[in-house]
C-alpha cells in the first residue's frame, strides 16, 4: 500500500505536467488555425525589445558569417596557383640567407628546411603567393638584371605583408570573432531562452483561461486557482526576459569589439603601407634604369 502511494506521489507531477504540455500544444494549435479566443496580449516595451535582439541577434549572425573567414589564413590565396613542395620549402628570408652558402650547405639547408615544411603547415596568403612567385622570378633572372633586382625587394616586402596579415588575422579572431561568438551564444542566448519561456506561460495561461471559461461548477474554484498560478508565471517571465534583453541590448561588449577589429586592420594597413612606401622608389628607379637601357639598345 506504501508502495502504491509512493508511485502515485510521483505520477501526480508527471500528469500534471503532461497535461500543461497538452494543453499549451492545443493552445497554440488553435491560434495557429485562428479558432483561439482572447489571446493575453504582450506589453508593448516587451515587444519593443523583441524586434531591437533580433536586429541584435541578425547582425551578430551577419558578421560572424564573414568574419569567421579571418580564421581560414588561405582564403585570399590564388586557387589556380599550384607550387611545388621545394617552393613551400623555404621563405624568402630562408632562400636570401641561403645565397651566402656553399652548394653543400646550401642540399643540407634545403634538405632540412622541406622536412620542417612537412611538419609545419606553409603559411598560404597571397602575399606569401607572390612573394615566392617573385622570389623564384628573380633567382631566373638574375639580380643583375633590373627586373630580377626589382622582383627581389617586391618579393622580400610581400613576405613582410603575408606576415603583417596573418598577425592581423590572429588579432581578429582573438578579439572579435571569439568574443561575439560567445556573446550569441550565452547573453543573447539566454535572452532567447527566455523568450521561449515567456511564449510558453502565455500559451499555459491562455489555455488554463480556456479551461476556466467552460469550467463545470465543482471544477470552477480550482480553474481559477490554475489561471492565478498560471498568471503568476507569465509575469515573472515576462519580467525575466525584459531584463535579459535590456542587459543585452545595453553590453558595450560587441562594439569593443568591432574597435578592436578596426584596430587591427588599421595595424595592418599601416605596416603594410609604410614598407610599400619604402621600396617604391627604388622599383621605380630600377624602372627607369630599365627604360634607359630600352632606348640606348633602340638608338644603336
Amino acid at each position: 500500500m506504501d508502495q502504491f502511494k509512493a508511485f502515485s506521489s510521483q505520477l501526480n507531477p508527471l500528469a500534471a505536467k503532461l497535461g500543461k504540455q497538452l494543453g499549451q500544444v492545443k493552445q497554440f494549435a488553435q491560434e495557429k488555425m485562428g479558432t483561439a479566443e482572447d489571446i493575453t496580449e504582450l506589453p508593448q516595451e516587451y515587444k519593443d525589445l523583441e524586434k531591437r535582439v533580433d536586429a541584435l541577434r541578425n547582425m551578430h549572425n551577419s558578421l560572424l558569417r564573414v568574419t569567421r573567414t579571418y580564421q581560414n589564413s588561405s582564403y585570399d590565396y590564388p586557387a589556380q596557383y599550384q607550387e611545388t613542395l621545394g617552393e613551400f620549402g623555404r621563405t624568402v628570408t630562408d632562400k636570401i640567407q641561403a645565397v651566402a652558402l656553399s652548394p653543400a650547405e646550401k642540399a643540407a639547408s634545403e634538405a632540412a628546411a622541406l622536412e620542417e615544411r612537412k611538419e609545419a603547415a606553409p603559411p598560404k596568403t597571397l602575399a606569401h603567393a607572390l612573394s615566392r612567385a617573385s622570389f623564384q622570378g628573380s633567382e631566373q633572372l638574375g639580380l643583375e638584371e633590373p627586373m630580377g633586382s626589382a622582383l627581389f625587394k617586391f618579393a622580400t616586402v610581400q613576405e613582410k605583408i603575408g606576415d603583417f596579415r596573418l598577425k592581423m588575422d590572429n588579432e581578429i579572431s582573438t578579439k572579435f570573432v571569439a568574443p561575439f561568438g560567445t556573446t550569441l551564444n550565452t547573453q543573447i542566448g539566454f535572452a532567447m531562452k527566455a523568450r521561449r519561456n515567456v511564449q510558453n506561460a502565455r500559451l499555459s495561461l491562455d489555455s488554463a483561461k480556456a479551461q476556466y471559461k467552460f469550467a463545470r461548477p465543482e471544477r470552477s474554484e480550482a480553474s481559477r486557482v490554475e489561471v492565478e498560478q498560471a498568471e503568476d508565471l507569465f509575469v515573472a517571465a515576462v519580467e525575466e526576459a525584459t531584463t535579459l534583453m535590456k542587459s543585452v541590448l545595453e553590453n558595450p561588449e560587441p562594439l569593443r569589439n568591432l574597435a578592436d577589429l578596426v584596430a587591427a586592420q588599421l595595424a595592418f594597413y599601416k605596416e603594410a603601407q609604410e614598407i610599400l612606401a619604402d621600396v617604391a622608389p627604388e622599383i621605380d628607379e630600377l624602372s627607369v634604369t630599365q627604360e634607359a637601357l630600352y632606348r640606348n639598345s633602340r638608338s644603336e
